[in-house]
């Protein structure tokens, strides 16, 4: 029998997960970790991980698909990000918001044994999947786990999830996540 790596994969939201959950379970057991303390407010937060949950929940996964929850710790975030609130969109506020929440992914993973970590973020239009991708591959070195190398645009990654957020009727937000993500006077 075929060992089967075991992966964390950090997501999002539920919609971005859909296909990288689809292309990964053929070759992981996936454990979906939602860790984002930059979601305001709170009750987004909340309902995002509810669809989150639902989504893993309804889904028939090849291999084992769990889901590991972190407790909401917007001042975390807010400590990060601290004077970069009014950076445009893409700009460094996100870059330590990606890293933050990566870092979390590969300590977590590394605690627990994980093979791999990874995360959902790559499958946006709206993502720098390089600048991702190096992040990863500084905390693969820092925390000795290994990171998978993505760009779940590709192949039209994106376009899947959006179909597959149709099929699941699961709840798409218009926004990232941030309270600074909201304002439409700062753009990407």
């Amino acid at each position: 029998m075929e060992k089967r790596y075991n992966l964390l994969l950090h997501s999002c939201c539920a919609p971005c997960s859909t296909e990288v959950i689809a292309r990964l379970t053929k070759y992981f057991n996936i454990t979906v970790f939602y860790y984002n303390p930059n979601i305001e407010p709170k009750e987004e937060y909340f309902k995002r991980k509810k669809e989150q949950i639902r989504f893993i929940e309804e889904y028939s996964a090849i291999n084992k698909l769990d889901f590991l929850d972190c407790d909401y710790d917007n001042n975390e975030y807010e400590k990060s990000v601290k004077g970069f609130e009014h950076e445009k969109e893409g700009g460094k506020r996100c870059h330590i918001c990606y890293g933050l929440r990566l870092e979390k992914t590969a300590i977590v993973g590394k605690e627990k044994a994980f093979d791999y970590f990874t995360t959902t973020l790559t499958v946006s239009p709206y993502k720098d999947s390089n600048l991702i991708n190096k992040i990863g591959k500084e905390l693969e070195n820092k925390y000795n786990i290994k990171y998978l190398n993505s760009d779940f645009k590709k192949e039209d990654g994106y376009k899947k999830s959006i179909e597959y957020s149709k099929k699941y009727n699961l709840y798409r937000q218009d926004y990232c996540g941030c309270q600074y993500s909201k304002n439409k006077d700062i753009k990407e």
